[in-house]
């Protein structure tokens, strides 16, 4: 029986970003089981190593007071109460936020003065609660397997999955009401994207139109993007990025050839060896009708360059922009993992996926009419 979701997958996609812009916030409290000048510090929520941003001593009230501006328009923040108590609060800035704590290491804590929080802890308590279920359904599944009780087995099951697909359609409906909010895009992680890919689609796409500059919301719409892919017989949508030589140069100018778009990068093993294959497929069908897109996902130019120079990577179509696995091409295409290719017919239709060697050169062989 599959385990649910643990409390880590909160913050799969919690990063710490380059600043951009800043709104001020304040975050208050009492911890009291804390005492006066004990330390509170601010960190980032699931970063490895540990972000720690500020720090602040619990004054003779037992209060403690952050304040400072939100840079990101977005980030997890995880309270540290003297090591005793951790409390999560989600800022998008603005906020006047309070606290009241226990400051003991299982303690209780409230946070109010916004709804991002608001939802946060509700969506908490909504996991704790099927997670306690779920620990009663382990243990009594493992009971129900010594004495080989199939009955019990297939009732445990169905008890689960009811409850499962509860607690998951209980979350997909209050996304909506989330707005593009910060806790929208963690409570995603409740999701499963093979059944629920509708719903983090849509959130994706409205994330883009309303809050493009978000970063953690760019993310989010990245893997989204991902998630799409580009299938067998979908047009190749079109690509436009800087050449080794900085000019704009588009995949609709290679229309009429076959085309191989080749996703790789200098950093990349398995790419570098599988080079040689691609340069002698190159070399083979170049003047028949083929030609290849090189789109790298580096971030370092000098390092790209001299990959395209050492591999004798002779085409002229390398472009890149530069950004990694946030290249707008790759997330575009679905690319989660390189050397991920794509072969166009010469209409730029996909007519099939990560060929490599042999296998591309037989399809090349076919579509071209050479003989071996």
């Amino acid at each position: 029986m599959k385990n649910i979701l643990t409390a880590a997958a909160f913050f799969t996609s919690v990063t710490l970003f380059a600043q951009t812009t800043a709104k001020d916030f304040t975050i208050s409290g009492t911890a009291k089981n804390l005492q006066p000048n004990d330390k509170v510090y601010l960190e980032i929520a699931g970063t490895q190593p540990l972000v720690r941003i500020d720090s602040a001593k619990v004054g003779p009230d037992k209060r403690f007071t952050f304040k400072r501006k939100e840079l990101d328009e977005g980030t997890v923040y995880q309270l540290n109460l003297a090591n005793a108590q951790r409390v999560i609060v989600l800022i998008e800035g603005g906020e006047t936020i309070e606290i009241a704590a226990d400051g003991t290491e299982k303690g209780a804590s409230k946070i109010s003065g916004s709804k991002n929080n608001d939802y946060y802890q509700q969506l908490i308590g909504m996991y704790k609660e099927m997670n306690e279920k779920s620990q009663k359904w382990q243990e009594e599944y493992a009971q129900a397997e010594q004495k080989k009780d199939s009955k019990k087995i297939a009732k445990i099951q169905q008890d689960f999955e009811a409850a499962s697909q509860g607690f998951t359609g209980k979350v997909k409906s209050m996304i909506p009401e989330m707005g593009t909010s910060l806790v929208a895009l963690f409570a995603t992680n409740f999701l499963n994207p093979e059944v629920d890919f509708a719903t983090i689609d849509a959130l994706a796409k409205r994330f883009e139109v309303e809050r493009p500059t978000m970063k953690q919301a760019q993310v989010f719409v990245g893997n989204a993007k991902r998630m799409r892919g580009i299938q067998i017989g979908d047009a190749a949508p079109e690509i436009t990025l800087n050449s080794t030589q900085d000019k704009p140069v588009s995949l609709s100018s290679l229309k009429g050839k076959i085309v191989l778009i080749d996703f790789w990068a200098s950093w990349c093993g398995p790419c570098r060896q599988e080079n040689p294959n691609v340069v002698r497929v190159y070399n083979r069908f170049k003047d028949k009708g083929f030609e290849i897109f090189s789109v790298s996902l580096d971030r370092d130019k000098a390092a790209w360059l001299k990959a395209i120079e050492k591999d004798g990577l002779i085409w002229p179509s390398h472009v890149s922009d530069l950004k990694y696995w946030q290249s707008i091409a790759a997330q575009t295409y679905g690319v989660n993992a390189i050397p991920a290719t794509f072969l166009l017919d010469k209409d730029g239709k996909v007519i099939d996926k990560n060929l490599r060697g042999a296998a591309l050169e037989k399809k090349l062989e076919e579509l071209l009419k050479v003989n071996n």
